[in-house]
């Protein structure tokens, strides 16, 4: 049993070997749910966009980093005309 005390401020410290049982790392938040007479705890992981790669289907093949860079540059040029 792990046991951490409430601090005058309301916080605590997760302890050690349930923040390793959990994963939870710095800057890793935390939902809180009580059900009755009791608390608990689930980790929300932080994300990078890395981690998004691929989990929505591709609609088309990706053109190239130049092509996208063209087709941008051409847009803004456009917008930039239109404004005028």
């Amino acid at each position: 049993m792990n046991i951490a005390k409430i601090t005058f401020k309301g916080q605590i410290t997760i302890p050690k070997k349930v923040r390793d049982a959990l994963d939870i790392k710095e800057g890793d938040s935390i939902v809180f749910m009580v059900e009755e007479d009791h608390a608990i705890l689930k980790p929300i992981k932080k994300k990078s966009l890395k981690d998004f790669y691929g989990v929505l289907p591709a609609k088309r093949p990706f053109p190239g980093t130049e092509a996208v860079r063209k087709e941008v540059h051409q847009k803004m040029a456009k917008r930039l005309v239109a404004k005028e």
